[in-house]
């Protein structure tokens, strides 16, 4: 079957995630946890150049809020150590390790596309500029949507994205978005 005709499955996961990054001061990215709605959002735990222990006490801070909260959260990075960690799930390219964690993938481009089969859900970006990824081109709404088309997992629109764009997303291919300034500021 052609990706055109394939029908995207369906998602119990939520439709609004909070991307964390190092630019985001730690009271800052803690609050912005607090605010996100009670078991309809996740967050994706990324902090790649903390140092170790300072990672770990943040997540495990962000990890306190999103049980209290029925939060989803995602550990970026190696499966065995978001398992390790009691993460909901692992955001990478690493591919599925355990069917008991949820399987993220970022896509960028056609052949991240094509890698994300099998992934539970993927975020395509850049949509639009982003101060995270400066000097990267953004994709736009129709270079999105011909990504999103091509994805058979739920798919999370992120880079540049803001509540008030959430009316347009399902028009090019989005199930949901993720932010981190969108959630932050």
């Amino acid at each position: 079957m052609s990706n055109r005709h394939r029908k995207k499955r369906p998602s119990p996961l939520p439709a609004l995630w909070l991307m964390t990054d190092e630019r985001v001061e730690a009271t800052a990215l803690l609050a912005a946890a607090g605010r996100l709605p009670k078991g309809r959002a996740g967050i994706v735990f990324r902090h790649y150049r903390t140092a170790p222990a300072a990672r770990r006490a943040l997540f495990d801070a962000l990890r306190v809020i999103a049980r209290r909260r029925r939060l989803v959260l995602l550990l970026a990075g190696d499966a065995r150590l978001a398992a390790a960690w009691r993460a909901d799930g692992v955001h990478g390219d690493a591919g599925r390790v355990s069917r008991a964690l949820i399987f993220s993938r970022a896509v960028h481009d056609r052949q991240q596309a094509v890698a994300a089969r099998g992934a539970d859900l993927c975020f395509v970006s850049p949509l639009f500029p982003t101060r995270s990824h400066v000097g990267v081109g953004a994709l736009g709404r129709l270079r999105f949507a011909a990504l999103a088309h091509r994805i058979d997992a739920p798919v999370m629109a992120l880079g540049g994205v803001k509540a008030e764009h959430r009316h347009m997303l399902a028009g090019i291919g989005a199930d949901g978005w993720a932010a981190i300034d969108g959630l932050t500021r």
